[in-house]
Parts: structure tokens; C-alpha cells; sequence
């Protein structure tokens, strides 16, 4: 992880307007410099302008103590030293300044104008000081040496310190873009892992619920079937042994079913290459369970609990059931009888099977009318019981119910582009009816 601006800025905190201790240092080893330069150069001054060397070198300390302000008011330094250029004095706070103007963030116009004059009164100083130098006899040249001396050490002073503070603001700039780069992809990629963990939580949320739905409807269908087949075998055991023993068989098949299909579900969780139950069942992701839900859930309903999926073909065999269980089931069929993909001829049966349960469950005992149509792009399923011969017979079968019947039966339909409506009827039952798009 990389440090933010923020707290880089924080970190690096120094005296007054420095960011660094170190910077404060610098400047203030400069400014020390520049002070001793100019006030030994105020001494010639003073004796040039006929006044006291000592007002020379105050006046020279204090005009070359200003390099200590050039991270602040670069401006201001660098006027100082065109100011007191003619005093010929202040060329370490000159130089010193134009590096700090060009490295700074003022706009260019204002950097090349200060560089120019700065460059022109260097050049005009230079100038009168070869000059005189000459016409002292100290140097013995041709006239073409004073404009050539006066402009090359007019541009080594000026050039360089401009060029090179150009450059390092240049790469100064550049780095702070790059970190703040940084810092902003720092801050995406945190965003990108909050929305991908919630993304996560929200695909475990729903495989939790996909396999919750999977196993009510491989298993209540069943279950429940069990329930009425034990308490009608309670009520018959001694009036009619024969019957009481095909029940009980009944209840031993349809139990032995329910194991099978669960240790379907379940037993990815115990599958894996040798390693220990711990590391495999940290291995096994949820969506896997998820699968092998719905695989068991897609597996036939019938004695030998094999096949590949219900089908609307098997919808005889599951209303069979229920009329073994007690119930007065009928079937309606309208329209060609006809195959459709997978998903709905499932999705289609398990809306029955579920209808069918909760039929069993809260209305033991009403008749019971299964209505399927087979339309041009659809197919409709209707699942209506009659009001209860006895309000009774549900409480004396004692069928718990958790609600997520009718949930799960609606989302199945909608997930699939169809119509899901379920409601109490105007005689007193209940009717369940789904549109499924065939396409």
C-alpha cells in the first residue's frame, strides 16, 4: 500500500513554510552565504558611493538574507537582486532566485520577463565593469572584448539557472501527477474490492436461497406425503391391517427417496482427493452445493428416484401420488401436448408438485383440480382445491410450514420471464396459476 498525499504531506511537516527540516537547512545555509557574499562585496560598494564601509556591509548582510524567502515570495528575491545588480553584489542570491522562479508554478510569461530584465541588468553591469576594467589598463584587449565578455557572463548567469530550474519543476510536476495517479488508482482499487466484496456477499445471499429452494422442493413434496400416509396409517392400523401395511410400505419408499435425494445434495460436501474434512469442506465453494441441489432437484420423481428431470409427462405419476396419499385429484389437459426446453417443463412440475403440497398441507382431504393448457407461446398451469371437507384435517396431520412455498414457486416462474398469481378463492380454496413463456 502507498502512502496518500495527504499523509506524505503530513509526514514531511517543517518550520514555517518548508515542507522538510531539510529545506529549512538549505535556505537558510544559502541565505547565510548570500549575506556574507554581499556584505563583502558592500564594502567596494560603500567606497565606490563615498559613504561608510559599515553602512556598506549592513546594507549588503540584509539584502542578501532575503534568499532566505525564495520558496515563498521567489518573486521578491529575484527583484532583489536586479535592485542591487548595479551595486554589483547579490550574484549567488541572483542565480539562486531565477532556479527557484523557473522551478516554481508561476505561469511562464511572468518567469521569462523577471528573467529577462534580470539578464539585462547583468548584461548592462557586466558591461560598464569590463569597461573600466579595460580602460584601467587591467586588461589589454581589442574593443570587440567587452561586448563579447559583457554578454557571455550575462547569459552563464541567467541561462543555466533558468534552464535547470525548468527542468527540475518540469520533474517535480511530473512526480506529483504521477503520485496523485497513484493515489487515485489506490483509491479505485479499494472501491473495485468494496463493490466486489458486495457483489460476493450478494451471490452467496442468493445461492444460499437458490439452494434452500432446491431442497424444499426436492424434499417437502415428500416429506409431506409421508405425514398424511402416517397419520392415515394411525387411523386405519386396527380397523384395516392390510391397508395400514400398504401405507406403511408407502411411507418406507417415499422416506427411502427423501434420504437418496439429500445424500445427493449434500454429498458434494464430502467429496474430494484425500484430504482432510476440514480443508475439504472449506474447499467446496457454495455455488457447488448449489449445483448439486439442483441436480437432485431435477432428477424424477419416481420409485426408483432416477431419471433425467421432471417432466410435464410425469405430472400423472405425481397426482397418483397424492390420490394414494387421499386426496380427490383430477387432470385437465387443453390444447396439443407438446415438449418444451428443460427449464420450463421443470420449472412447470415443480409449481404443480409445490401447489400439490400445500394442498396436502393446509386443505387435507378437498378435492383438487390440475388444469394445464398448452397455448401457441406458452403454457399455463392451474392447481385449484375446493374448501376442506373437515378445517380440521390439516391440524390432525400436524404439516409444519415455513412460508417458502408459494416465494420459491414465484421466483422459479418470474426468473424465467413468466406470470405467477396465488390466492384464496371466492368458495373458499385456493387457486395457484402460472403463465410460462414457451420460447
Amino acid at each position: 500500500m502507498t502512502t496518500t498525499g495527504e499523509d506524505h504531506a503530513t509526514a514531511r511537516g517543517g518550520p514555517g513554510w518548508w515542507t522538510r527540516w531539510r529545506s529549512a537547512v538549505l535556505d537558510t545555509g544559502l541565505a547565510a552565504g548570500s549575506a556574507v557574499e554581499c556584505g563583502a562585496e558592500g564594502v567596494r560598494f560603500a567606497h565606490d558611493a563615498g559613504i561608510p564601509a559599515a553602512v556598506g556591509v549592513v546594507f549588503g548582510v540584509l539584502a542578501g538574507s532575503a534568499l532566505i524567502v525564495r520558496r515563498k515570495w521567489p518573486i521578491a528575491v529575484v527583484l532583489v537582486s536586479i535592485a542591487i545588480t548595479p551595486a554589483q553584489m547579490g550574484y549567488l542570491m541572483g542565480i539562486v532566485g531565477l532556479y527557484t522562479l523557473a522551478a516554481s508554478e508561476l505561469p511562464r510569461r511572468i518567469i521569462g520577463s523577471l528573467a529577462g530584465m534580470s539578464f539585462l541588468g547583468m548584461l548592462i553591469v557586466m558591461f560598464v565593469r569590463v569597461r573600466q576594467d579595460m580602460q584601467r589598463g587591467t586588461w589589454e584587449l581589442g574593443d570587440w572584448f567587452v561586448p563579447f565578455a559583457s554578454i557571455s557572463i550575462a547569459v552563464g548567469m541567467t541561462a543555466p539557472p533558468v534552464l535547470l530550474g525548468m527542468y527540475v519543476g518540469a520533474r517535480r510536476r511530473l512526480m506529483e501527477s504521477l503520485r496523485e495517479r497513484a493515489d487515485s488508482l489506490e483509491r479505485e482499487l479499494q472501491l473495485l474490492a468494496e463493490r466486489a466484496e458486495e457483489r460476493a456477499e450478494w451471490a452467496r445471499g442468493e445461492e444460499r436461497t437458490r439452494i434452500a429452494r432446491e431442497m424444499h422442493d426436492v424434499v417437502a413434496h415428500r416429506v409431506s406425503l409421508m405425514v398424511v400416509h402416517a397419520a392415515a396409517l394411525q387411523a386405519v392400523a386396527r380397523k384395516d391391517p392390510e391397508k395400514a401395511v400398504k401405507n406403511a410400505a408407502l411411507v418406507g419408499d417415499m422416506g427411502r427417496q427423501a434420504l437418496t435425494e439429500l445424500r445427493e445434495m449434500l454429498g458434494v460436501l464430502r467429496s474430494g482427493d484425500g484430504r482432510d474434512a476440514r480443508e475439504r469442506a472449506a474447499a467446496v465453494p457454495l455455488v457447488a452445493v448449489g449445483v448439486a441441489a439442483a441436480a437432485a432437484a431435477s432428477r424424477a420423481v419416481d420409485d426408483e428416484g432416477v431419471g433425467d428431470g421432471p417432466c410435464l409427462s410425469d405430472v400423472d405419476e405425481l397426482l397418483g401420488q397424492s390420490a394414494a396419499a387421499g386426496m380427490a385429484v383430477d387432470l385437465s389437459v387443453e390444447g396439443e401436448t407438446r415438449s418444451y426446453a428443460a427449464e420450463i417443463e421443470q420449472t412447470a412440475y415443480r409449481v404443480v408438485q409445490e401447489a400439490l403440497t400445500n394442498v396436502h398441507k393446509h386443505a387435507a382431504g378437498a378435492k383438487t383440480h390440475v388444469r394445464l393448457a398448452h397455448r401457441v407461446s406458452e403454457i399455463a398451469m392451474q392447481v385449484e382445491n375446493e374448501p376442506p371437507p373437515e378445517l380440521a384435517s390439516a391440524a390432525a396431520a400436524r404439516l409444519p410450514s415455513g412460508g417458502n412455498g408459494l416465494v420459491g414457486m414465484r421466483e422459479r416462474v418470474l426468473a424465467l420471464g413468466g406470470v405467477f398469481v396465488s390466492g384464496p378463492t371466492d368458495a373458499g380454496g385456493f387457486r395457484v396459476s402460472a403463465v410460462i413463456p414457451a420460447a
